[in-house]
């Protein structure tokens, strides 16, 4: 398969990973700390699931939107034979 017909490069595809994973780390981070109807748990109120968790997973979507506008300067991947 012809590399140079692929719509995005190797560095694409691993700042998309990375964005990614930010974006799981920000919902895992949002999840947590439920209430019953027996006890309520003041902790679903905590800064990190109402101001943090929020930040970092939109930090990782604004980082996978940056991976596939992307572009290398040259044209090719850096290491790739040309």
């Amino acid at each position: 398969m012809d590399k140079r017909n692929l719509a995005f490069g190797k560095t694409n595809f691993i700042m998309m990973a990375v964005g990614m994973a930010v974006v799981v780390i920000g919902f895992i981070l949002m999840s947590g700390g439920t209430s019953t109807e027996e006890a309520f748990n003041p902790d679903i109120f905590s800064a990190m699931h109402i101001k943090v968790a929020p930040v970092v997973t939109f930090l990782g979507f604004v980082s996978i939107i940056a991976a596939i506008i992307y572009k290398p300067k040259n044209g090719t991947e850096e290491g790739e034979d040309k």
